[in-house]
């Protein structure tokens, strides 16, 4: 590949400046570090039925997600409404350019509506350094800037404390306890008026 061939490529992908990472759209090549990830105890220990095989994973990340995310920055970019579509953007450690985590949002239908929720998470090597904190602010902004959603929902199990304090640092207000798959977790919420009231 020519050096102006590689920098268009480059330039074509969608990415959220952040100050020690960067949040841009899942590439193929992220999948053996997406898949790794799944099945640190520490993330799916959190996040139940996400460490799946590697042929379930690729299934996932090539026919769905990848594809979905062009649609929604697709959709984004033209009407703002994007409805019921997903986001999902790897972490990427501006020092390394390794793919680290990632940053997701969608409507999670156990909550109620408005329901479109973030969600989040780390690689074990790199947690208690902020960059879930930037990543999570970086997808808040652009979700408020450049679409019509007016309101973002966050969860987190009564025991994850780390991820209580990112979304508590992001500016979400409690809501109250809520029960999914009899676990119990911390319900938040974060109007646009009140994000646009702390810039």
């Amino acid at each position: 590949m020519s050096t102006n061939a590689r920098s268009d490529f480059e330039k074509s992908i969608f990415t959220i400046e952040c100050k020690d990472v960067i949040l841009r759209e899942f590439l193929v090549t992220d999948l053996d570090d997406f898949h790794s990830l799944t099945w640190q105890p520490e993330i799916h220990e959190f996040l139940p039925g996400w460490n799946v095989s590697k042929e379930q994973r690729e299934d996932w990340f090539t026919n769905y997600e990848i594809p979905e995310n062009k649609q929604f920055l697709n959709t984004a970019s033209k009407s703002k409404d994007i409805g019921e579509l997903r986001l999902r953007l790897g972490i990427i450690l501006k020092e390394t350019g390794k793919f680290i985590g990632w940053c997701c949002s969608g409507i999670k239908d156990e909550l109620p509506p408005p329901n479109r929720e973030i969600m989040y998470a780390i690689s074990k090597n790199h947690r208690g350094k902020g960059f879930t904190t930037q990543a999570s602010q970086g997808m808040i902004n652009y979700l408020f800037e450049s679409t019509n959603i007016k309101v973002l929902s966050a969860i987190a199990l009564l025991n994850n404390t780390p991820s209580n304090r990112v979304i508590q640092k992001c500016g979400f207000s409690f809501q109250s306890i809520i029960e999914i798959d009899n676990e119990k977790y911390n319900h938040y919420e974060l109007d646009k008026k009140d994000w646009i009231g702390t810039r």
